[in-house]
């Protein structure tokens, strides 16, 4: 397994927020989280960036335990509902950014942005900054910034929340494009039903705490407090 996460808990207070999570990933898949807010999810993902300290347990990467290893030695980029782009940079510098800091030659980095840009669907935006692109724009840089500098798991917290519908349906077929072409090993947070189960090669449900994840799509579906026969049933109804 590339990624695995043993006996992880972590309270505040005396309130337990994660609750002895064991669960694994293998490499290049998507692992997708389904949870109501304040259940633990974006806990669970700053203990695995490295950004809270668990008060237990064990975050093994590719071999290595990296529980306690600080958050820029992990090779873990984690990205949040907000785009978080550098607003003097332009869209071109913004996906260039970690590139510049490993000190990768020019004539390299633009070999690589331009092919990032092509990906992102974004060719004609190099240039614009971030107020001048849209939400869904800017949403596709900052995962262009991501995954450019190969990192060994991208956590995603609940990154296409504060998009509309229609924003949001073409950014989830985007991602599960660039997965396929860069490889990527994700943790995927929704509050979304649907997206959950259209984004992972596996599924998860998070409730007070605790993680449960599935075997496949059908255990998720036939699981009663998954919630998801009752969607079901609902548009059933209405036939």
């Amino acid at each position: 397994m590339f990624l695995e996460v043993n006996n992880l808990s972590k309270s505040f207070k005396k309130e337990q927020v994660v609750k002895n999570l064991d669960f694994s990933l293998d490499a290049h898949h998507t692992l997708s989280i389904l949870g109501k807010s304040g259940c633990g999810k974006t806990t669970m993902l700053k203990m695995i960036a490295g950004l809270l300290k668990p008060d237990a347990g064990e975050i093994i990467l590719a071999g290595e335990a990296v529980t306690l290893k600080k958050p820029e030695e992990r090779n873990i980029v984690y990205l949040y509902q907000e785009d978080l782009l550098f607003p003097h940079l332009n869209a071109f510098e913004n996906i260039a950014f970690g590139l510049r800091l490993k000190k990768i030659p020019q004539a390299k980095v633009k070999e690589e942005v331009d092919k990032m840009i092509a990906s992102l669907e974004l060719e004609g935006q190099a240039a614009k900054m971030p107020n001048q692109l849209s939400g869904g724009q800017r949403q596709r840089v900052s995962f262009g910034r991501a995954i450019i500098t190969n990192p060994s798991l991208l956590l995603l917290d609940e990154p296409f929340g504060s998009l509309d519908a229609g924003t949001r349906k073409r950014m989830q077929s985007l991602f599960k494009n660039l997965t396929k072409t860069y490889s990527i090993t994700s943790l995927f947070i929704t509050h979304d039903l649907k997206e959950a189960v259209l984004m992972g090669d596996k599924i998860g449900f998070m409730e007070a705490g605790d993680l449960k994840v599935y075997t496949d799509r059908n255990a998720f579906i036939n699981d009663a407090t998954t919630g998801v026969q009752e969607e079901i049933n609902f548009w059933e109804s209405l036939k």
